[in-house]
């Protein structure tokens, strides 16, 4: 029983890219989840699948120089984002960094959703999902919602020129009806300069 559940477990991955994630709920329509769960560490240990936190495995892309290719932890929190079907945007440093407001790399990485509030360790990181309001997941647009979340990080007094001169190039990038309508989910300091007033 445990090996034919298995071997379905392995035909699923492998129906999948390499660089997937699973979790024990991705294979639901094939056995209970104990039996899966035996599978995936079995899977693990055949060096199959890695295992990157409790409950949360990788088939992994490979690279004949650098082996085994792993997900970043923004790659990771959007998975569980998906499975959890919850929504996911990044806050403070991580959304400076990706917008190059800022090289400072988090180890903790927080993100606001609609879903469980969690922790989840990755490694020496850790993937903090914190409970937000509908209203600061409403924004449409990627970018004005990482604007939004660095403005926010840094404080109204301390935004500098060279930033806003960043922030403007993002901005030129997004539709002006998506950074008109997340102005309004804003507060006034943000709005206005997202307007370019």
């Amino acid at each position: 029983m445990a090996a034919s559940v298995q071997n379905k477990i392995v035909n699923k991955i492998k129906s999948m890219k390499r660089g997937c994630i699973v979790f024990p709920s991705t294979f639901e329509d094939i056995g209970n989840v104990e039996i899966v769960k035996k599978s995936l560490l079995r899977l693990e240990n055949k060096k199959f699948l890695i295992r990157l936190a409790h409950g949360i495995y990788l088939y992994p892309k490979q690279d004949k120089l650098l082996g085994d290719l792993h997900p970043s932890i923004e790659e990771i929190a959007n998975a569980i984002a998906e499975r959890d079907k919850a929504r996911i945007i990044p806050t403070g440093i991580t959304a400076l960094n990706k917008l190059g407001l800022s090289t400072q790399i988090p180890m903790n990485i927080v993100f606001l959703t609609d879903g469980a509030p969690r922790s989840i360790v990755v490694g020496k990181r850790i993937i903090k999902f914190k409970k937000t309001t509908p209203k600061n997941l409403a924004t449409k647009g990627e970018i004005t919602s990482l604007i939004i979340q660095a403005l926010k990080e840094i404080g109204k007094d301390n935004v500098t020129n060279e930033q806003l001169e960043k922030i403007k190039i993002h901005l030129g990038r997004e539709k002006k009806e998506i950074i008109e309508h997340d102005a309004k989910l804003t507060s006034a300091w943000i709005s206005k300069l997202l307007k370019g007033n």
